[in-house]
């Protein structure tokens, strides 16, 4: 009853019984694992499950498990030990879920439950990720949430071996993430003076640290945070902050107050140029991950059409007018992102086959990234977009209008041979609060997980499993089918 389901399980005769006395034996790198054990059961269980040269569940890291990949691991359980292998920290880390899956759903809750009996059935699971992207976007500019809430829902995306945060830090109605030289952008950027109208206040910023901390925590759960810093639209936050980096450096603009695509956008001189280079760098040294999204969607004409400075660049780069900037701006800065060694993303082509793209107007879009040389991750509104309701249901929180996204659809979403993988996407105006949040996101992103993640995906197979699993996310406080769960932390630091 796993979620996703493991590539191979064979039950064998026997349980593995946790108690007091139950110790860790970690081989040399795998000791992160054993911490992540102990700091997911001790809550509910009490269990101190020390480190000790004795102990009978061995973490270890084997090289020489073949076909497993970097995210692959090898778990056998007997009523005399569970060793957990993997090549990598990240196999590691995703045994330790399905160590947590294994147990009754009360171990992972954070209530203690002195008189429970804790076991392991007995296994043999050997278990490897179908894709190697399997993602969510969480969007923190249009709705400021805390890092306690980002570790929690990174917390359930490891539950989940979900393997991919990709952050949309700033947009036209925030910007959340400092930048060295550009104070202005978290002090002014950060915060709007109310949202459509409702006379209240917004806002809120990250620092440095606190990314930085993130990174390490996401990072000891299997998982790779993806930062992304829209432009060259999407930008009111910045040009609020900094009016000179518009395409009429006189004009004042407040941070945007209400939904929907801008038409202010960066402008194309040399000076905006620097600035998001400089953005690239502070980006870069906060986040090691191979990826930095560069946004490159939505992104109006209009202010082109006419600013000056603009029709300069046009005729200076012999471009055919003004609509051809966009894909220009972003091969500059996407040269910037490989010239610090890494790989850009976009929503959309833009002529550079070394970006990454993710199709989310229309899934056909992916054909044509694919033909012109793109890596694809697949975002089709119509099957992820999780600011969608998932139902038609009378206590459905909320969302963006037009359409439906059911766990149906997400579990079903196009993905044509040669993608990296998926991801689903929270856009949070609709989205204030965490309750909300993971009211939105699950059961979807467990279908997600489990259809990126199993090698042969079956719907019927995941409902029955879902059974099993929606006491797990009920034990984790998850609010499903409107219940009002008051969420609580996953995890708390163990000794």
């Amino acid at each position: 009853m796993i979620v996703p389901r493991p590539t191979r399980l064979v039950r064998r005769h026997g349980r593995f019984t946790l108690d007091h006395d139950t110790a860790i034996r970690a081989t040399p790198g795998a000791h992160g694992a054993a911490r992540l054990l102990r700091t997911l059961l001790r809550p509910a269980t009490g269990l101190p499950l020390p480190l000790h040269d004795d102990g009978r569940i061995v973490f270890a890291l084997d090289d020489r498990l073949v076909g497993l990949g970097d995210e692959g691991y090898a778990l056998t359980v007997n009523e005399h030990a569970v060793v957990l292998r993997a090549a990598t920290r990240h196999g590691l880390a995703h045994g330790v879920q399905t160590l947590r899956q294994l147990v009754t759903p009360t171990a992972l809750g954070t209530r203690p439950a002195p008189d429970a009996h804790w076991a392991l059935p007995g296994v043999d699971i050997r278990d490897a990720p179908r894709l190697p992207w399997r993602g969510v976007l969480l969007d923190v500019a249009r709705h400021f949430h805390p890092t306690t809430v980002l570790r929690r829902f990174i917390d359930l995306m490891a539950l989940h071996k979900l393997n991919v945060l990709h952050l949309h830090l700033t947009d036209d109605q925030g910007w959340r993430m400092p930048v060295p030289h550009h104070p202005r952008l978290t002090t002014i950027g950060a915060w709007r003076t109310e949202t459509t109208g409702d006379g209240t206040p917004h806002g809120g910023s990250y620092t440095t640290a606190e990314l930085t901390t993130l990174v390490t925590y996401a990072d000891e759960r299997g998982i790779r945070i993806v930062p992304e810093i829209d432009m060259p639209g999407h930008a009111r936050a910045a040009l609020a902050a900094y009016p000179h980096l518009g395409n009429f450096p006189r004009r004042h603009l407040p941070v945007w107050t209400r939904w929907g695509i801008s038409h202010e956008t960066l402008g194309v001189d040399d000076t905006t140029l620097d600035f998001c280079r400089d953005v690239v760098d502070a980006v870069a040294d906060v986040f090691p991950g191979p990826h930095l999204h560069l946004g490159g969607d939505e992104c109006p004409t209009t202010e082109w059409e006419s600013s000056p400075s603009a029709l300069r660049r046009v005729r200076h780069e012999n471009l055919a007018g003004p609509h051809e900037l966009h894909g220009w701006f972003l091969r500059t800065i996407a040269d910037h992102v490989t010239q610090r060694g890494r790989v850009p993303v976009t929503w959309e082509p833009t002529g550079d086959p070394r970006t990454v793209v993710m199709p989310w107007r229309d899934a056909t879009d992916a054909r044509t990234a694919l033909d012109l040389g793109h890596d694809v991750v697949m975002a089709p509104h119509r099957s992820t977009y999780l600011d969608y309701p998932q139902s038609h249901d009378a206590d459905e929180p909320p969302g963006q209008p037009g359409l439906v996204v059911t766990a149906h659809d997400v579990y079903h979403l196009p993905l044509p041979d040669g993608v990296l993988g998926a991801q689903c996407a929270l856009w949070t105006e609709y989205v204030p609060t965490a309750h909300h949040l993971e009211r939105l996101a699950y059961p979807r992103l467990a279908a997600l997980a489990d259809t990126l993640w199993t090698r042969h995906p079956d719907w019927t197979d995941f409902t029955r499993r879902m059974h099993a699993h929606t006491g797990r996310l009920s034990a984790l406080s998850v609010p499903l089918n409107g219940k009002e769960n008051t969420p609580t932390p996953l995890s708390h630091p163990a000794d």
